[in-house]
């Protein structure tokens, strides 16, 4: 509506104003009659000024409006014009460069697909645009999704390509283009661009070239009604028997307020499903999940919510997520400075997982002045294992990947095992836990050691002794403790209320919540009649690794308690997945990672590999090899090549030939030749649904690729005007056209608009 009115009063459309130069091409006797007029008009407004029988008021609109007639009339006799640059038909190339992706069969508008447009307009020799473009230029018409290629045909459109790339797709057509007198490259898509990098370079290539973008969006830029799984965030490995819960993003339109569930599937068989109520329209919600995690080896989980009636996208109501179930048993080392029920009751719980299995040192006799301090050892592999109490080298401490460090006091270490124990989590990645006890803490002397400052809290040195009696608290999750791992104490949603069921214990460490450092995260505080809010466990990262602090001393009485059921699994649950998150992320000494996890037949892999020594320090110049194992069995040797830039990583690619899960095994020796170990990964290459996901048309991707070239965007629903934009573009062959201004209808009804203004004006006022 709005262009028609334009045309009907300006003469051409507002696209002829927008690419047309404006020039005055008035001849001298013209330019004469203009300046006649022009000193006709300053007299006129001269007389005005004299005439004093009217109103300041009126004398000023009298004159404007007098001013304004002849300001139109002047400037019809100066014979303006716009100046084209206007392609010479069938001397110039264009580019028609259709999206071939499986987003293109949304049924977005109206109930049809996006590709009935391609189809009508383009789809064959007698479609309208295509024969209105072939009038004025030459066409070639590419298709591209993962990349681009030559079109013969419209048959050869297939609409399942799995990636929409418009870089690659851009870089192919310009080269294909390269040296051709070319008028403009139309692109026609939704503008899912779904590739890793970002259309910078390509922008510029195609600005260097001189060829402009129209850009043609296809489908509605928002879905009516559509529930999307937008993103599973899940680990990337886990332990054998985990419970995990997982942040599951959902997003959603048309079906804001109702419920539904939120499924979770492994190889075809329901692992979890709970009851979620969608957001408003537009908005994201972020679900916890909870599941666990079955037998050891690559699995692939799904989330997923089920179709809806009415849903204009139904193939991205689900996600997968490749997780690494490992089956291998961890062991972590446990130090107690004198015998206690919290040790006994530790080991019980950690006992009965198969993934974990703790090695225990208790002290049983303090170092004299002719004796060292005496341990009695449980859960060793070998009578050597710690036949001298504490490792007293770091390749020794190095081989677990979690330390307990129980009621033991810091004189009870060496200087340099002091040291080890905070190396042990900023250089080898462990995870250490400290918990409460009469000689933890300040309390033990640990205020001003070298591990102090690794902990998640302040310890304060003047501290004298432990807390007597001790506090009694009341232990609550934080907020962010519901939801962790570590604290999960029931299979079930009723976290909170099983939490506030347990019973009280008892801290002689004085550690509140006040104590933690900017980077601490507060997991569990309590609270009692005695005391204000304590912490109850926290933790940080710290370099490579992280640790946790738990200042109480009786958790065994969550299992030993009158009010607690003999077949109350609590306790044991608590232990068993606060020392798996413990273990959690630890690396070992070969660390293997594939990017990305889930690719393609065809689309290559970038593989690394951390290689470290005894005492996680990196190792160069080793001949390494990567041990690719695809899903039919065949085995390819990949070598790997140390990167240079990071101590101890190499990397490598390789391109996966078939559809399925990949196994990665690396290992190699040192160059002194003593073998450093083995590292796994998996990946899953599978078929691409990511074309489904924010599947709406993406109209400000489509904008900047053609503003940013010189070109147009057009909607799919408005492209009449899209041949004569390529065609006054002003590149290729041109020739130049003038089009006449002094004619537009506009000027006749500013001139007859005026003078009847000003006629009206006078007998409104009296003056007529």
């Amino acid at each position: 509506m709005f262009e028609s009115v334009f045309r009907a009063l300006f003469k051409y459309e507002r696209l002829v104003f927008e690419q047309g130069q404006f020039v005055l091409t008035a001849t001298r006797s013209m330019w004469l009659v203009a300046a006649v007029a022009a000193a006709v008009a300053l007299y006129v407004i001269w007389t005005y000024v004299r005439v004093h029988a009217v109103t300041s008021r009126d004398r000023s609109v009298l004159m404007a409006l007098r001013a304004a007639l002849v300001v139109v009339a002047v400037f019809a006799i100066l014979r303006p014009v716009l100046l084209l640059k206007v392609a010479v038909p069938q001397q110039n190339f264009v580019g028609i460069v259709i999206d071939d992706s499986r987003s293109m069969r949304v049924a977005d508008e109206q109930g049809k697909p996006r590709t009935s447009y391609v189809l009508d307009q383009l789809g064959r020799p007698d479609a309208p645009l295509l024969q209105a473009l072939g009038q004025r230029f030459v066409p070639r018409v590419f298709r591209f999704s993962g990349a681009a290629e030559r079109l013969q045909s419209s048959a050869d459109l297939t609409f399942d390509g799995t990636a929409t790339r418009f870089g690659d797709a851009l870089d192919r057509v310009r080269d294909e283009l390269s040296g051709l007198p070319v008028a403009g490259v139309i692109v026609v898509s939704d503008g899912a661009d779904n590739a890793e990098n970002t259309l910078d370079q390509s922008i510029a290539g195609l600005k260097s070239q001189g060829l402009p973008v129209f850009a043609v969006g296809v489908g509605k830029e928002q879905l009516a009604r559509d529930i999307q799984v937008t993103r599973a965030e899940t680990p990337r490995t886990v332990l054998k028997g985990a419970s995990l819960v997982v942040d599951v993003v959902v997003t959603q339109s048309g079906f804001a307020g109702q419920k539904v569930p939120l499924v979770v599937e492994e190889d075809g068989k329901m692992v979890s499903t709970q009851t979620i109520t969608l957001p408003r329209d537009g908005d994201s919600q972020t679900v916890k999940v909870r599941f666990k995690a079955g037998d050891a080896g690559s699995r692939v989980f799904r989330f997923r919510v089920p179709v809806q009636t009415g849903e204009e996208v139904v193939q991205n109501n689900q996600r997968d997520s490749l997780i690494t179930v490992s089956g291998r048993k961890e062991r972590v080392l446990h130090i107690e400075g004198q015998p206690r029920p919290e040790g006994k009751f530790i080991r019980q719980a950690t006992d009965e997982d198969q993934n974990l299995q703790l090695v225990t040192l208790y002290r049983t006799a303090e170092a004299t002045a002719t004796d060292p301090d005496k341990y009695y050892r449980m859960g060793i592999e070998s009578p050597e294992d710690l036949v001298g109490g504490f490792p007293t080298t770091r390749e020794e401490l190095f081989r677990y990947p979690a330390v307990i460090l129980g009621s033991v006091e810091a004189g009870a270490f060496t200087p340099d095992q002091q040291r080890m124990l905070e190396d042990f989590v900023d250089v080898r990645g462990g995870g250490l836990l400290m918990i409460g006890g009469l000689r933890s803490f300040s309390e033990g002397g640990w205020a001003g050691t070298p591990l102090a400052n690794a902990l998640p809290v302040a310890l304060d040195s003047s501290i004298p002794k432990p807390l007597d009696p001790p506090l009694e608290l009341a232990v609550r999750p934080t907020r962010t403790g519901l939801s962790h791992p570590a604290v999960q104490i029931s299979d079930a949603d009723d976290q909170e209320a099983k939490w506030a069921d347990l019973p009280t214990l008892t801290a002689v460490n004085n550690v509140p919540t006040s104590s933690l450092k900017p980077g601490g995260i507060s997991l569990l505080t309590g609270s009692g009649p005695r005391s204000g809010e304590q912490l109850v466990l926290g933790y940080q990262r710290y370099g490579r690794g992280k640790t946790l602090v738990m200042p109480v001393q009786d958790t065994w009485l969550w299992r030993m308690h009158a009010k607690m059921a003999v077949d109350d699994k609590t306790h044991h649950n608590f232990w068993q997945r606060l020392t798996r998150w413990l273990v959690d992320g630890a690396p070992e000494r070969v660390m293997v990672s594939g990017f990305p996890d889930h690719v393609q037949r065809g689309e290559p892999v970038a593989l690394t590999a951390q290689v470290f020594d005894p005492e996680y320090k990196g190792i160069n110049d080793g001949r390494i090899t990567a041990h690719v194992k695809s899903p039919s069995g065949r085995i390819e040797d990949v070598a790997m090549t140390w990167t240079i830039e990071h101590e101890g990583e190499y990397a490598a690619r390789f391109t996966p030939s078939e559809d399925g899960l990949y196994t990665v095994e690396v290992g190699g020796t040192a160059k002194d030749g003593r073998d450093v170990g083995r590292g796994m990964t998996s990946l899953r290459v599978a078929p691409s649904d990511a074309e489904y996901f924010d599947a709406a048309m993406r109209a400000p991707l489509l904008t900047r690729l053609a503003e940013e070239t010189g070109g147009r965007f057009f909607k799919a629903a408005d492209t009449s005007a899209l041949v004569d934009a390529i065609s006054y573009s002003g590149r290729g062959v041109t020739v130049i056209e003038e089009r006449e201004l002094w004619d537009m209808p506009i000027i006749l009804v500013l001139l007859l608009g005026l003078m009847g203004g000003e006629w009206l004006y006078r007998r409104s006022r009296g003056l007529a």
